[in-house]
């Protein structure tokens, strides 16, 4: 500290200690040199500009060690370099509160596109498929109106017959699963024994 703030505390820590003691029999001269004082301290703080107290809270914030381990210390801030993206802080609510369902629906049904695909491979049936793309292709359709606002949708449709088509190549070239053979079954008094032994 320097020697200018040193006496600005040592004030301050005077004019606190007097404050505490005021009904304590302190005299008026006492009294009067303290409102002098804190007055003198209030246009002292009056005169500081916002810039050098900010100044002044940042460098004391960093001496007290309220900055050491943050999360990106030393690291590049992510979306720094890329193109500008009037959603930005929708899509990072979205992805640091994983959550889903909510959004815009441009964002919504590209990221459901991406992951179609592996939603269709889970299917059993061409009918389950085909009533996930139709509704797929249904809700894309909805959302290029706009009727809701947001961002442009640029996610195409789905052909349903190609989407099958492919959907039974894959089906196809995935291999076959044997099941799991089961274990014998032992009585209740062989398990037993055997957990003994």
């Amino acid at each position: 500290m320097s020697g200018g703030a040193k006496d600005i505390r040592r004030r301050l820590e005077r004019a606190a200690e007097v404050r505490s003691y005021r009904g304590a029999g302190i005299s008026a001269e006492e009294e009067a040199a303290l409102d002098a004082l804190e007055a003198q301290e209030r246009e002292k703080r009056k005169k500081v500009s916002d810039a050098a107290r900010a100044e002044y809270l940042v460098r004391d914030a960093m001496a007290q060690g309220k900055f050491d381990n943050l999360k990106y210390a030393g690291k590049p801030i992510p979306g720094l370099g890329e193109r500008y993206d009037p959603d930005w802080w929708v899509k990072g609510l979205i992805q640091r509160e994983n959550l889903s369902g909510l959004g815009p629906a441009a964002i919504l049904l590209r990221s459901e596109d991406a992951e179609l695909d592996a939603r269709l491979d889970a299917q059993y049936t061409e009918q389950q498929v085909r009533d996930i793309l139709q509704d797929f292709n249904r809700r894309v359709i909805d959302a290029r109106r706009q009727l809701q606002g947001g961002p442009p949708v640029v996610t195409k449709t789905r052909d349903v017959d190609e989407a099958v088509a492919r959907w039974r190549e894959r089906r196809a070239a995935r291999p076959v699963e044997a099941p799991p053979e089961p274990e014998p079954r032992h009585s209740w008094w062989q398990r037993l024994w055997k957990g003994t032994g």
